[in-house]
């Protein structure tokens, strides 16, 4: 039988701190082997602007094969419609069976805020106290609650384009006891915070490297998987040691590196390493206290399989949504 999840029954059925663990092991096995990480593929064919983008992973600890399929669209922002949808499938890697189908709303978010909490915990400055985000939407309410597994966060100061938005940010993060600074502009985000996370669709870079300090680490996470779009300019990329989620994924979809790549500001030797190689002890990710680290979050196959594993078992223990017999 093959479980069908929708986004409630996803609510109900993921927690955080145990993504953060999750999600942490899934890039750990990738470096050690245990784990494929191929990378994406990417469909277009004119005269749609959609794209779709098949997002694979393997895990032998998780027993498991997923697929996510995401349709990016522009073009739907003018329709009413969200620009990006997917659909997550999940297969025994034994059996072949197909175990789970997952909207992949929930899934995404939550797995790319305990991403960033992941690469926090091993990059930045361990007594970082202060939180910056660039962007007070959903995604920055997610990244709250998942930094504050990782780091002894005290203080957040948020940018947003309307004041509003702010607001509503503040109230939905009330329940954690956090101080709340709004801050002016994105240049005070950086000059007031231990670490930043850039959660905005920018298409044209909206940071800069300059308003790096010594000793910060720097999540972005934001722009849309697409090689023309970034959140931080060429210098901000060259400024930093860099980290990639998968090489072959940043190759693919990652506009912060690939236009900084082009613009001659890196190379590829530039790139210090994947997250995982981190985790694994392959690679060496803070080498001091002023070292400024960045880690460019694209988002992979495997943080799917690692939350939809979590969101399956969880939502077979609860009695979360329902079977369907594909073979009948």
């Amino acid at each position: 039988m093959t479980l069908i999840l929708n986004a409630s029954s996803l609510q109900a059925a993921i927690d955080m701190p145990s993504t953060v663990a999750a999600i942490e092991r899934v890039f750990g096995d990738a470096a050690r082997g245990s784990a494929a990480q191929p990378s994406p593929v990417a469909m277009q064919v004119p005269p749609a602007d959609s794209s779709f983008v098949v997002m694979p992973g393997l895990a032998a600890v998780e027993a498991m094969a997923s697929v996510k399929l995401l349709a990016d669209i522009p073009s739907n922002a003018g329709r009413g419609l969200p620009t990006q949808r997917s659909t997550i499938m999940l297969s025994n890697h034994v059996t072949g069976e197909a175990l789970a189908i997952l909207d992949g709303r929930v899934p995404t978010r939550i797995r790319t805020a305990a991403a960033s909490a992941v690469a926090s915990r091993h990059l930045a400055r361990p007594g970082s106290r202060v939180l910056g985000l660039v962007g007070a939407g959903a995604l920055a309410v997610a990244h709250v609650e998942a930094m504050l597994c990782v780091l002894p966060i005290e203080r957040i100061v948020v940018w947003s384009r309307t004041s509003e938005r702010v607001e509503e940010f503040r109230v939905a993060v009330a329940h954690h006891g956090v101080e709340v600074e709004a801050a002016g502009s994105i240049e005070a985000v950086f000059a007031g915070s231990d670490v930043v996370c850039t959660l905005t669709p920018s298409v044209e870079p909206i940071v800069r490297g300059e308003w790096f300090r010594p000793g910060q680490h720097i999540n972005a996470v934001g722009a849309r998987p697409r090689p023309g779009e970034r959140e931080i300019d060429s210098a901000g990329m060259a400024r930093a040691r860099v980290f990639v989620d998968h090489r072959g994924t940043a190759a693919a979809k990652s506009g912060e590196y690939l236009l900084a790549l082009s613009e001659g500001a890196i190379g590829e030797s530039d790139i210090a390493g994947e997250l995982g190689q981190v985790i694994s002890g392959d690679v060496v990710g803070r080498r001091g206290e002023d070292d400024v680290t960045l880690f460019n979050s694209v988002g992979i196959g495997l943080q799917d399989l690692a939350v939809g594993r979590l969101a399956y078992d969880r939502a077979r223990e609860l009695g979360l949504g329902y079977d369907v017999d594909m073979s009948s």
